[in-house]
């Protein structure tokens, strides 16, 4: 599933590629995926608006459309949106001929010359339209915890937030998108190696600079991973169809077996909340 750095590396995209471009048109042949309304209702509601922008909480993202309407969109497993035009680079077009980027459900057209296509192969992601000043209401919205890269988000806060969960492992707490809303399993595993703390330390036993440790951790992974726009070690792409660069610079996310790039002791992988977490018993305590 698409994380913080995938989900922000496709925000940022849009806001330079189709901000500001009118929807003249909407296309869908998976009706269950447009949320609370019939596709021709949706349509009808979205043709004519003018793109405002793009902006994200967690892995949530929302394309703010003038007249005060918002398409929340929620990539899911396998969902990755992808700017296609006339004037796109053979780079580009190139991509778009990748498998990955065949299975396109939706499609809205940007004027004579645009379209904004959804490829989703296992079709499980989500399509919402929303009142702009109600977001934050929103059932699936309300309950997010806060942001990483909020400005909340500050060490006080992170440090408030692990006290209510002192008898959970950190590596499940990190994860808890009730909690802290962005990192998921690649970069929960990133993080906390980068740490140095195993992930079933309870958060009750980590000292003060522990926690300080995760804290800039937090940021210096996946500013790093925003910076290699995101990571494609399945089926996320960017708005070009591009893969990102991350997954060449994973330490321990699906190294199982293979040696530590710190102290070559082999990377173990266990279960954790029901997902896998890997790490190196040696440099992780």
């Amino acid at each position: 599933m698409p994380e913080l750095p995938e989900v922000q590396t496709i925000t940022d995209d849009l806001n330079k590629k189709i901000k500001g471009d009118v929807i003249t048109d909407f296309w869908s042949d998976t009706p269950s995926a447009v949320k609370n309304t019939t596709i021709k209702k949706f349509k009808s509601e979205i043709t004519g608006r003018k793109i405002l922008g793009a902006h994200r909480i967690g892995k949530n993202m929302f394309i703010d459309l003038s007249g005060g309407k918002t398409i929340y969109i929620h990539l899911k497993m396998t969902g990755h949106l992808l700017v296609k035009s006339q004037i796109s680079n053979l780079k580009s077009q190139k991509y778009f001929s990748d498998k990955v980027n065949q299975y396109i459900h939706h499609i809205w057209t940007l004027g004579k010359n645009k379209t904004l296509e959804f490829s989703d192969m296992r079709k499980f992601a989500k399509i919402v339209l929303l009142e702009t000043n109600n977001i934050k209401n929103y059932k699936d919205i309300k309950i997010v915890g806060t942001d990483v890269f909020d400005k909340k988000f500050t060490f006080k806060k992170f440090d408030d937030i692990l006290g209510k969960r002192k008898k959970a492992p950190i590596g499940i707490v990190l994860m808890d998108q009730n909690l802290m809303a962005g990192i998921g399993n690649i970069y929960r595993s990133e993080i906390l190696y980068d740490a140095g703390i195993d992930p079933v330390k309870t958060v009750g036993d980590l000292g003060e600079g522990e926690k300080k440790k995760i804290y800039r951790s937090v940021f210096r992974v996946l500013k790093k991973a925003i910076k290699l726009r995101g990571t494609s070690d399945s089926d996320y792409r960017d708005t070009s169809g591009a893969p990102g660069s991350f997954q060449k610079a994973l330490k321990v996310y699906r190294r199982e077996r293979q040696k530590c790039p710190k102290c070559a002791t082999i990377v173990k992988r266990i279960k954790l909340g029901g997902r896998s977490v890997f790490y190196c018993e040696k440099c992780q305590k």
